[in-house]
Order: C-alpha cells, then structure tokens, then sequence
C-alpha cells in the first residue's frame, strides 16, 4: 500500500525566526501570515524550539489585572522565565520536536499526540528545516475522495497483497467508512482483511459481513 508522507502534506514556505527575535517582531510574523507558532532556527535553519501564540500570551497572563476580577495564575520558574522573555529564545518551546520528511501520517500523529504537540517542524538529515506540518495537514488524507479508496483497497490491499479475487470480496466506500462483503477462504483472513482496509490513507472505518468458505487445511468450514 502506499502511504502519504509528511513531504507531500507539510508546508515548505516556512516563516520562521531567529533567536534574537524580539517578541513583537514575533506577534506581527503571526498576525501578517495567519498562524498560530513559528519555529525558531539557529544560524544553519536548524530548529531550536518553536515559539506559539499560548508562549506569548503567558506575558499578558502575567500582567496585573486592573479590575482584580481574574485570580493571579500561578507560574512554574520556567514559565515565569517565559512571561518576562523578550526574545524568541526567551520564549520558545524547547527542543524542538521535529519530524522527517519520510514518515507516515501514522509515525506523524502518533509522535505529535504523545509530545502533544499541534505541529512539528521537518528537517533533513542534517537537521535543517524544510518545513512544518500541522494537525490540519495529517487531516488532510481524510479528504481522499472515496473512489480512490475504494480503487486502492481493491487494487493494493485485496488483490496485489491478499491475492484475492475482485469478484469474491467488494469494498464499498462512503465518506470514508468502507464496507466489505464477500467471502474469503477462511475465517482467520477475515480481521486481516479488515485491518490492512484501515490502514488504508482516509479510511474512517470498516464494517460488513465477511463470510468463509474453507479453513486453512481446505477442508470444508461453517460460514459466518
């Protein structure tokens, strides 16, 4: 099967800052180009940390409050540190987590979900950046249109990987969610078949009611 990669989603005109960057500088490269973080990168494009609208307003937060209606927030030493930084690697979140330009959209979600992060910076084998790629761009398989899907399950997953017949096991897709029906040769093959459907680039599910004719012996078996 093939799997989008990080190098067809990711975004590669990438606004970035140094590390001398002074914080409004920062405010207004958000503000101009419409998003929510730029990674901060050293004197060779190679990330250091990430700097993100929730970094900055830890400043505001830290703010006395006229009004006294919203409590003082508490602040670890390091975030305290943030709120009173002025530059881009006074206020970053360091070290960067980055990614390569080769992985999957899973290796992808998965590393973003367990630093929970909402974007990653791309470098190359030498560290330096090449992009970044966001929550939104992993999204972005799921807008496969569903006859892509169903041609690539029917073409890589049922007949080049499991060898089986078109005519015996159908997939049909609708808004991403495939539904199997047919019958395979026995019943073992039937959560195989599902699972590599799921692995499939914008499927949202499987279901259907995949049926068995003969066990692995050949013998004959109940049909499910």
């Amino acid at each position: 099967m093939y799997h989008r990669t990080v190098d067809e989603l990711m975004t590669r005109d990438v606004v970035r800052a140094r590390r001398d960057t002074p914080f409004k500088e920062l405010v207004r490269l958000m503000e101009e180009n419409d998003i929510t973080a730029v990674p901060v990168v050293d004197e060779l494009d190679r990330p250091m940390g990430v700097v993100s609208e929730a970094d900055l307003l830890r400043k505001s937060a830290d703010q006395p409050d006229p009004s006294g209606r919203a409590p003082v927030p508490h602040l670890e030493a390091w975030e305290r540190a943030k709120a009173e930084g002025s530059r881009a690697e006074e206020l970053m979140s360091a070290p960067a987590v980055c990614a390569r330009p080769e992985w999957t959209v899973v290796e992808t979600a998965r590393l973003m979900e367990s630093q929970r992060v909402k974007r990653l910076p791309v470098v190359d084998d030498a560290d330096r950046l090449l992009g970044i790629v966001s929550r939104g761009d992993l999204l972005r398989v799921f807008l496969r249109p569903d006859e892509a899907i169903r041609e690539e399950i029917t073409r890589e997953v049922l007949t080049r990987t499991l060898g089986l017949d078109p005519r015996d096991v159908t997939a049909e897709v609708r808004d991403g969610r495939v539904t199997l029906a047919g019958t395979v040769g026995h019943q073992s093959l039937i959560p195989v078949v599902e699972q590599l459907c799921r692995g499939v680039d914008g499927v949202v599910s499987v279901s259907g009611s995949l049926t068995y004719g003969t066990d692995a012996a050949g013998g004959a078996a109940d049909r499910g």
